[in-house]
């Protein structure tokens, strides 16, 4: 049934892409081409997301919001928003920012957003996501997944649940401050993806930003 639906909304979308680009400039039929691939890219997403219909919907909208980047800007649009994420959180001891190709990782240890066995924001967990909120806010062609991780410490679905509220807590931080809704999804990991024999650096929240590629 999903797959399906992807079809159709595939096949919607290059219909519209050939009858909405007759008539236009160049310029235009680039920007209209641009959000339909990004809506089909954003279903995609969806699927990744939830495999389920309404994900696929979220998906689409994130895809159509943001519309696409060329290939040849990708990696100068990831440059500039790396170098202001790491200007953004230079001072803080709590985070790290890795990047793999065109994908940055914003890591937060989690003892300095929540205390133990809390998904409740600390008040200085406020002034970090803020930093990152803003450049996140210049940046809008991207996605943003927010992942919450524990150790191994308590049951192994309680530390499930703890990870995914840990990951919304975030999340609406960042909406709180700027960032649309429609980037933003969550998934927790639990205890699944230990870093360390250290139960503190396996306590984490990641900050995923993915580039929305046409």
């Amino acid at each position: 049934m999903v797959k399906r639906f992807v079809a159709i909304l595939l096949s919607f979308a290059l219909l519209i892409c050939l009858f909405s680009c007759a008539g236009q400039t160049r310029q235009q039929r680039g920007a209209t081409t641009g959000v339909l691939i990004g809506a089909a890219t954003g279903a995609i997403l969806g699927q990744v997301i939830g495999r389920d219909t309404e994900a696929t919907l979220i998906g689409t909208g994130i895809g159509a919001a943001i519309g696409g980047l060329g290939g040849h800007q990708i990696g100068a649009y990831m440059d500039r928003q790396e170098q202001e994420l790491r200007s953004a959180i230079a001072a803080s001891e709590a985070a790290s920012i890795y990047r793999n190709q065109d994908v940055l990782t914003a890591t937060f240890k989690s003892d300095v957003f929540f205390d133990f066995d809390s998904f409740t924001l600390k008040p200085g967990a406020h002034t970090e996501i803020a930093r990152v909120a803003e450049v996140l806010s210049r940046y809008p062609q991207t996605t943003i997944r927010v992942e919450g991780h524990t150790d191994a410490t308590g049951p192994e679905t309680y530390n499930q649940q703890l990870s995914e509220r840990r990951a919304e807590a975030v999340a609406n931080a960042l909406v709180q401050r700027g960032v649309d809704r429609r980037r933003v999804y969550t998934v927790g990991f639990g205890e699944s993806q230990p870093i360390s024999s250290s139960n503190a650096a396996n306590r984490r929240v990641n900050i995923v930003i993915m580039p929305v590629v046409s």
